[in-house]
């Protein structure tokens, strides 16, 4: 789950993506212990678009530098903006038309795709359902972080001129959307097989149909991209669109309070206060599916006993929680799935009332306490939590798990591991079999409701990539692949919240708070996506000075 460096393992069905805060220490000033409350009807998922053009912009990835640009092999706010996908992906998290001006069910399972006219790459070759297809086929192999979209997929075919076929196995009510992700991104066939291990990277080169077109790559410094000014939708006003890597929170706020930078994405919440006193720019609070939440790495232990993960959950106040770790840029959040996630969807009022249904998240050691004693558990062995080193927000929310478990007679150890080493933890059993708990900060990046759901309580060849405590429960499994292979809405949402009912108590990941999706951004400037939707939308399209 995320706010640096992402795995491109972060399996998902939705797609749900891993963020390795280790590869970004975004440091700052110490957390007030009291921040201002946030409404959150006026969190803010666009800024209105440019009407001035601007030579050029510097933007900061805290992230780091890209590994790739591949779409179909990493994350990184670069590449939306590069290589597009075939459904866009709105700022208030609905789908409309991208390259496809039309991407629908005409039966269970045949999944039609209409490509837009008069598209083409950014040196003049028309777009091809040749380039779809080669594309889908990329992101459909299992070593993609996309390949969970693809799994009912039986066969990708052009169909004609401008028309590609998708036929299903089963129908996949998540499929549509997941096409706003990268999971519908598009890159040129021709160029791609060209470059071959090359492509995308900064010996290579990339070759896509979006708003920016790739100039220059200077490893270890700087990205720098061009608009294309023959883009279909229109050309950006930004001239220059130049990103550099500043892995630092810190070094980073600095650069973007002095002007050094005009903005940056997940910017560190404890320089809220610096960031709203700045005359330099504005901190802007936008809706997003970020989490952070903790959750078992094996089957045997305390970490496994749902009893043990109820009572952490009850003796930590997350009211307290949204302050010390996200200086109140968040807010408590009941279940892993995040409401917003729905937000834009057909059935967006059943999941919101299943949502209210839930109980609201307590704080009640007394309780917890008693759930411990009942546990069975010896309480003289340590419980692990694993971090990645240089995490400041995970390595707070190490240190309230320590002292709840502290308050209940646990023993609570912190294993900060090396970027490379935690990672590990995702890919290999071995490297969870001396934890108990990992500490993650995810999102989801495409609209959905399945993605954590799957991966977390599904067997795993039903998609249960981290469902590492062995969870089974047959009524939930039921339930998920008929929310999953169900069309229609309202009964894929029934299906799903049946699930809900079952599982949520069950605490399989606890989830600690939703984050909201932040953005710095120089006074000057406007036409920003600032949701969650920046990580799978040309976010730049509209940027420029107001």
């Amino acid at each position: 789950m995320r706010t640096t460096g992402i795995t491109t393992a972060a399996l998902a069905a939705g797609t749900v993506l891993l963020l390795l805060s280790g590869c970004t220490a975004r440091d700052a000033e110490p957390v007030p212990t009291s921040a201002a409350p946030v409404d959150e009807s006026s969190l803010v998922a666009a800024l209105p678009d440019a009407t001035t053009e601007v030579d050029e912009v510097t933007w900061g990835l805290v992230e780091g530098e890209p590994r790739t640009l591949d779409p179909a092999a990493e994350y990184s706010f670069v590449i939306p903006n590069l290589c597009e996908s075939l459904l866009q992906l709105q700022p208030d998290f609905t789908v409309e038309p991208g390259l496809a001006t039309s991407a629908e069910w005409v039966d269970p399972t045949t999944f039609v795709i209409d490509l837009r006219e008069g598209v083409t790459f950014w040196d003049g070759t028309p777009l091809t359902p040749a380039d779809v297809v080669f594309s889908m086929e990329r992101n459909r192999v299992e070593s993609s972080p996309w390949f969970p979209a693809f799994v009912l997929v039986d066969t990708i075919e052009q169909t004609g001129d401008h028309q590609v076929t998708v036929s299903f196995t089963a129908p996949d009510s998540t499929f549509r959307d997941a096409l706003s992700s990268a999971a519908g991104a598009v890159v040129n066939a021709a160029q791609a097989q060209q470059a071959g291990d090359a492509f995308g990277t900064a010996s290579g080169d990339i070759l896509c149909t979006g708003p920016y077109e790739l100039a220059d790559w200077t490893p270890g410094t700087e990205i720098v991209t061009t608009a294309n000014a023959d883009y279909w939708g229109g050309a950006p006003l930004t001239e220059t669109l130049r990103y550099v890597f500043v892995p630092d929170g810190t070094t980073l706020t600095t650069a973007l309070l002095e002007g050094e930078i005009d903005g940056a994405f997940n910017v560190a919440p404890g320089s809220r206060s610096v960031f709203e006193s700045s005359d330099e720019g504005r901190l802007v609070l936008g809706p997003s599916t970020a989490s952070f939440s903790f959750g078992p790495t094996r089957s045997t232990g305390a970490g496994a006993n749902p009893d043990i993960r109820r009572a952490l959950s009850l003796a930590i106040d997350r009211e307290q929680y949204v302050q010390t770790v996200l200086s109140g840029l968040g807010a408590p959040q009941k279940t892993f799935t995040p409401p917003f996630a729905w937000d834009g969807m057909e059935a967006a009022d059943q999941y919101t009332d299943a949502y209210a249904a839930l109980p609201d998240v307590e704080f009640d050691l007394e309780a917890a306490t008693a759930l411990v004693e009942e546990s069975g558990e010896d309480l003289s062995v340590p419980l692990v939590v694993a971090i990645p080193a240089g995490a400041k927000e995970l390595a707070q929310t190490a240190a309230i798990i320590q002292a709840a478990g502290a308050q209940l007679g646990l023993t609570v150890e912190i294993d900060e591991r090396q970027p490379a080493d935690f990672t590990e933890i995702f890919f290999d059993p071995a490297a969870r079999e001396s934890i108990d708990f990992v500490a993650t900060a995810g999102y989801l990046d495409s609209p959905g409701v399945l993605g954590y759901a799957q991966q977390f309580l599904l067997p795993p060849d039903l998609g249960g990539f981290f469902n590492w405590s062995e969870y089974s429960n047959e009524a939930v499994t039921g339930e998920l692949q008929v929310a999953r292979t169900t069309l229609d809405p309202a009964a894929s949402a029934d299906a799903f919240i049946a699930a809900q009912e079952v599982f949520a108590p069950d605490q399989l990941q606890v989830t600690l708070a939703g984050a909201y999706h932040l953005t710095f951004l120089n006074d000057g400037l406007t036409g920003v996506t600032t949701s969650v939707a920046a990580y799978s939308s040309p976010w730049a399209l509209h940027l420029g000075a107001e």
